[in-house]
């Protein structure tokens, strides 16, 4: 159906919109617009850079994980050698050197002048140690010894040699000397003897540390 107007311009209805709507129309949709846009920013431009972050993270994690294990391993192998160390340290302490005791001790016997000071030989010589904490010693060196002079003090003076020594450092003091004397025999070179005991304790490992 068509409808025609015939009034005049002035009362007629005014057929366009009012100015202050369309500027209410345009503010809402452009901060409609601007939310759109500032969720998208949100939802796919931080998101992307959070991901693109997290990617180069992620890499250099998988980098670093091996050498952190790797790390780990050699910790780990450092405290079993540590222990092992440490045990070897603990026999190497405990033990005694004897190649150099005995050297030592030959040493002292040699250092008698031929009876200047001593003369002194011995037939034997057992030498024993034990690492059992509850043995009444830690070992023992014993020998049975000669003194090729009648003069008793020359025994005497071997003990103090020895008592003297760096051979006696891992030992207890020895004891007083005793001995017995043989027969005199003008044919044997020395012709008089005095047979003595060479006895002499080790000390404790804790000792030996001291």
């Amino acid at each position: 159906m068509i409808h025609i107007n015939l009034l005049p311009d002035e009362y007629r209805k005014k057929s366009r919109r009012s100015l202050k709507l369309m500027l209410a129309v345009c503010s809402v949709v452009t901060v409609n617009g601007l939310l759109g846009a500032w969720y998208g920013w949100l939802a796919f431009g931080v998101a992307a850079e959070i991901e693109s972050e997290r990617m180069v993270l992620q890499t250099e994690m998988d980098g670093l994980t091996p050498q952190v294990n790797y790390h780990k391993s050699l910790e780990g192998e450092q405290k079993r050698f540590g222990v092992r160390e440490q045990t070897l340290t603990s026999i190497t302490t405990s033990r005694i050197n004897w190649t150099r005791k005995i050297d030592e001790l030959i040493s002292v016997v040699n250092a008698g002048g031929e009876g200047e000071r001593h003369f002194v030989w011995l037939d034997d010589l057992n030498v024993s140690q034990t690492d059992d904490a509850r043995a009444r010693n830690a070992g023992s060196v014993k020998a049975s010894g000669h003194s090729g002079s009648d003069n008793f003090a020359q025994v005497a003076n071997f003990l103090e040699d020895v008592e003297e020594s760096t051979f006696i450092s891992d030992f207890h003091p020895p004891e007083p000397p005793e001995g017995t004397q043989t027969l005199e025999d003008r044919e044997l070179i020395p012709p008089v003897v005095w047979s003595f005991p060479l006895a002499l304790m080790l000390k404790s490992h804790e000792e030996r540390n001291q």
